[in-house]
């Protein structure tokens, strides 16, 4: 099997990117969602895409934004993924995927197994799925874990990853319960809502790499 893919969402500082990319983070993430603690204006996030190592992936979260801001955020950052943390159909996102040409992740809150069979509806449409938590006030990063007991045996036709709550001390025990082939955490590496703690990155991709060994 493959390593297990590490995504590092809401990074805001070369110095938080240069720690994931050392620590073995395969997919670094930036937010550009005004109401999030993490938020970056466009020029700030493309600024840092420059700092991005080469063979590490940018991703940039957009959630429920219009054709518009899409179309400039994509052409302002020059992410290699596009992750869609909103109420975004199967449709936009094909559209986006086919139109763009550019890799498209969903972000989908599980409350219980109809999540799960709703998600077939993106099927051919996105290139992954991400399981989070159900939304609150935010999208994501509200650190907050589901039950991953919902994904035992269900059979992904997508690829797809683990998201909410995930941290250094629990992160094993997802991989272990999902067998999932990426994990994403942004606030479980956090000292303050938006203020990565380069400490916990680094346990958090240590623990990830040590469920493999």
């Amino acid at each position: 099997m493959p390593p297990t893919a590490i995504k590092i969402c809401g990074l805001s500082t070369p110095e938080t990117i240069a720690a994931a990319a050392g620590a073995g983070a395969t997919h670094i993430g930036m937010v550009h969602v005004p109401p999030s603690p993490r938020h970056l204006p466009l020029d700030e996030a493309a600024a840092l895409r420059a700092h991005v190592p080469e063979g590490v992936k940018t991703v940039l979260l957009l959630a429920n934004a219009d054709i518009e801001t899409t179309a400039k955020a994509i052409g302002a950052v020059r992410p290699d993924v596009v992750q869609f943390h909103g109420s975004e159909t199967p449709e936009w996102t094909g559209l986006v995927r086919d139109k763009l040409g550019i890799e498209v992740w969903k972000a989908l809150g599980v409350r219980d197994a109809k999540t799960l069979k709703k998600s077939r509806r993106f099927e051919g449409r996105v290139d992954r799925l991400l399981f989070d938590a159900p939304a609150k006030a935010l999208p994501g990063g509200n650190g907050e874990a589901f039950d991953w007991q919902l994904l035992v045996d269900f059979d992904h036709r997508i690829p797809w990853g683990l998201a909410g709550g995930l941290t250094a001390e629990n992160v094993a025990a997802g991989l272990a319960a999902t067998g999932a082939e990426l994990v994403d955490t942004s606030s479980g590496v956090e000292s303050a809502p938006g203020v990565k703690d380069i400490a916990k990155i680094e346990a958090f991709c240590a623990a990830v790499r040590a469920c493999e060994a």
